[in-house]
């Protein structure tokens, strides 16, 4: 079993900046690729950005690339999603997520645990 616990979502301005952090215990971090997907109530958990397990490739949605930045921190089983230029489109719970594999993958379905989600509001 994996823990996740998200942090660090809030309120926010337009324009504005955040930094999610999800924390994980229970099992090897390094083992495991990292996500992070968002959800707004009644829609599709969607893809948001995903990082290797030695940070060697990373990969984003379309509509956060070049705003958001993910990250890890392997020696504080720690994963980080630097969200930059934030508009009101942003506002969902953020969830991170963890997959046993080699490569980083995109689908919901090739996560094995969750967190609980964080939320996160832009205001216009």
């Amino acid at each position: 079993q994996v823990q996740l616990v998200e942090s660090g979502g809030g309120l926010v301005q337009a324009g504005g900046s955040l930094r999610l952090s999800c924390a994980a215990s229970g099992r090897t971090f390094s083992d495991y690729a990292m996500g992070w997907f968002r959800q707004a109530p009644g829609k599709e958990r969607e893809f948001v950005a995903t990082i290797s397990r030695l940070s060697l490739t990373r990969s984003y949605a379309d509509s956060v690339k070049g705003r958001f930045t993910i990250s890890r921190d392997n020696a504080k089983n720690t994963v980080y999603l630097q969200m930059n230029s934030l508009n009101p489109e942003d506002t969902d719970t953020y969830y991170c997520a963890c997959a046993a594999t080699l490569r980083i993958r995109t689908r919901e379905a090739d996560y094995n645990y969750w967190g609980q989600g964080t939320q996160v509001t832009v205001s216009s």
